[in-house]
């Protein structure tokens, strides 16, 4: 049964970025690490001392991030269009081609139980003027979610019917994924979160689809462990039931890029927005439940 949820106030714990995103809490150093893109650089926040430091530069533009099971960043990389791993500051390249044409440029991405890594790729690190990413083109004619398979090497193809997919995650039982569809009106679709039911590594039919209104776009999206979807939405972050009941709206000053929980316990939810960093104290935790062992402390 789910347990009544408490939220606490909005802090701001750093400013200084052009377009904060890809946040994720890393255990081994209890750090809080994001993307500032357009800058091309990594930050890290430490709750401890409330510094912000910059952990890396000319990072070739990298977006969203995840931890994999054994502890190490799985990122995405808008500048080399790959998915990749960063194990310690010792970066490797994990997929950057789907039937032997170039990826777009990945934004988003999820470690599953067995291993799978799933990813969205959108067009927005190769389109004319982007200054976040390098300009190209899109090779294989689409914007899909991949799933990897690291141990074979082998990519597929999970989601083809959205237009620009951008955030993603599992329901607790990994039997639901959500995506944020961020193209909008100009390319004919509202914006969006849809659901598929996954099984066997693979996605059937679309079951649900939330729409957004045209100023609150979702973009980046977590699941906490009991099953509630908590999603950026314009300036604000929003909670929805499974079923995409709206449960709770906490506005920001800010336009929101993505969310990730974190802190020792997992239970503070981090908040990327345009040029700063946000947290706020809950009762709840996030669903993959890797990123906070029950007996780290």
């Amino acid at each position: 049964m789910a347990v009544e949820l408490t939220i606490g106030a909005l802090e701001c714990l750093f400013t200084g970025s052009v377009w904060a995103e890809g946040p994720v809490w890393v255990p081994s150093s209890q750090t809080l690490r994001w993307s500032d893109i357009p800058n091309d650089r990594i930050l890290e926040f430490d709750p401890v001392s409330g510094r912000t430091r910059e952990y890396a530069a000319g990072v070739e533009y990298t977006n969203g991030r995840t931890l994999d099971a054994d502890g190490s960043v799985v990122q995405c990389s808008h500048g080399r269009r790959r998915v990749e791993r960063d194990s310690g500051g010792s970066i490797t390249s994990l997929v950057d081609s789907f039937n032997g044409r170039q990826l777009n440029s990945p934004n988003d991405v999820v470690v599953a139980r067995d291993s799978g890594v799933w990813f969205t790729d959108p067009p927005y690190g190769i389109l004319p003027g982007t200054k976040e990413g390098h300009e190209g083109e899109q090779e294989y004619g689409g914007s899909y979610v991949f799933r990897f398979e690291p141990a074979s090497g082998t990519l597929t193809a999970v989601v083809t019917d959205l237009v620009h997919p951008n955030g993603l995650a599992f329901s607790p039982d990994e039997s639901v994924l959500y995506v944020a569809d961020t193209a909008g009106p100009r390319y004919g679709v509202p914006l969006r979160i849809a659901a598929y039911t996954v099984s066997d590594g693979r996605c059937g039919p679309r079951t649900g689809t939330l729409e957004l209104e045209d100023d609150r776009p979702a973009d980046g999206l977590r699941v906490d462990v009991d099953g509630r979807i908590w999603t950026s939405a314009g300036p604000s972050v929003r909670i929805y039931s499974p079923s995409f009941e709206l449960l709770h709206t906490m506005e920001v000053p800010e336009t929101v890029a993505n969310l990730c929980f974190g802190g020792p316990d997992g239970r503070d939810l981090y908040i990327t927005a345009t040029t700063s960093l946000y947290r706020i104290r809950t009762t709840t935790t996030d669903a993959a439940g890797r990123n906070f062992p029950p007996n780290h402390n």
